[in-house]
């Protein structure tokens, strides 16, 4: 299974590096690998990008990659980078070393809070940031593409209080892909065939953290209809358990087409920072990243400016509000 993985996603690799095609980053700033960050239990590597206009007490964001690729890649092949330069933001690229070049989102180690696996390295990248550049706690937030975006659900799951918001590229819910055999592939949740109940999908998220009463992180979801990698039903499993952990329901507060074929609805809000926020691409397969949704993205962390504030979610039920931040409508 590894290998056939390895297969599938290698087109991936290949069609992200070359679809995007973003501005190059200004020539004063770099790509940087960082060693020596803290807790790496599972040796992944660390590079930066710390624009030239960084931000006084600047956000952070976290751009992880998908199977068989690696931090470099995912900042050769996005625009992330660039609109680092654009808003002043710093971006860290977590890179894998194990030979499938696939995140851990499988291993009981890495499905609890300071685990023995890739999500705790993750994090000592993001506290390694906030001791020495000085990042701002509260404006911290994570991003990725396939894998990365199942670590994006982990991650959000294992550390509610680390990120204010996450956005998950082609994923799987939190939970979905977890093993017990050392397998880093689950083929009943890849094929969409793992269906549980929106209160059985936030328990496996409050599970990671027992005890955690705070403020949960806001997610977007988005997904092609003919993935056929990690297949459509994740899309609607990933909205029952971020709706259910955040408790603003399963009804949309709206639904619009912010352009062709995409079907977006918004969940506990309206406004771009709604609590739950989902796109649904219509015909889409597993390679849905293109040009101009990082921007989009960006929007709904709330880090390319606007003066609206979304409608207040109710808290969820575990007393737990979602992090809402000030946004535009779009």
């Amino acid at each position: 299974m590894r290998s056939r993985l390895a297969a599938v996603l290698f087109a991936l690799a290949l069609a992200v590096g070359g679809a995007l095609a973003p501005a190059r980053p200004s020539a004063a700033a770099t790509l940087t690998e960082v060693t020596g960050f803290g807790y790496n239990p599972s040796g992944l590597r660390m590079y930066e990008y710390v624009p030239a206009n960084v931000a006084q007490r600047p956000a952070l964001l976290v751009a992880v990659h998908y199977c068989t690729g690696s931090g470099p890649d995912m900042y050769a092949g996005t625009e992330y980078a660039s609109l680092a330069d654009r808003y002043g933001f710093i971006v860290v690229y977590p890179s894998v070393t194990r030979s499938s070049k696939c995140f851990d989102v499988s291993s009981p180690g890495a499905l609890r809070r300071d685990g023995d696996s890739d999500p705790a390295g993750i994090v000592s990248m993001v506290r390694w940031e906030q001791q020495h550049r000085g990042v701002d706690p509260d404006r911290v937030y994570v991003t990725g593409i396939s894998s990365g975006a199942m670590m994006t659900n982990v991650l959000l799951g294992d550390y509610p209080d680390v990120f204010q918001a996450g956005s998950a590229v082609a994923g799987v819910p939190f939970g979905c892909f977890a093993t017990t055999d050392g397998s880093e592939w689950n083929s009943a949740c890849a094929n969409g065939t793992v269906i549980k109940t929106p209160q059985q999908w936030g328990d496996l998220v409050r599970a990671a953290y027992p005890g955690y009463a705070g403020p949960r992180p806001r997610m977007q979801i988005w997904h092609g209809t003919n993935d056929d990698v990690l297949r459509y039903p994740n899309f609607g499993e990933q909205i029952k358990q971020w709706t259910e952990v955040l408790g603003v329901g399963q009804t949309p507060s709206s639904t619009d087409q912010p352009q062709a074929n995409w079907t977006r609805t918004r969940y506990g809000g309206t406004g771009t920072t709604a609590p739950v926020e989902a796109i649904s691409i219509q015909g889409g397969g597993h390679n849905i990243m293109a040009a101009g949704m990082a921007a989009r993205i960006l929007d709904f962390f709330g880090l390319t400016g606007g003066g609206t504030t979304p409608t207040d979610p109710p808290e969820g039920p575990a007393g737990s509000p979602s992090r809402s931040t000030p946004g535009t409508p779009g």
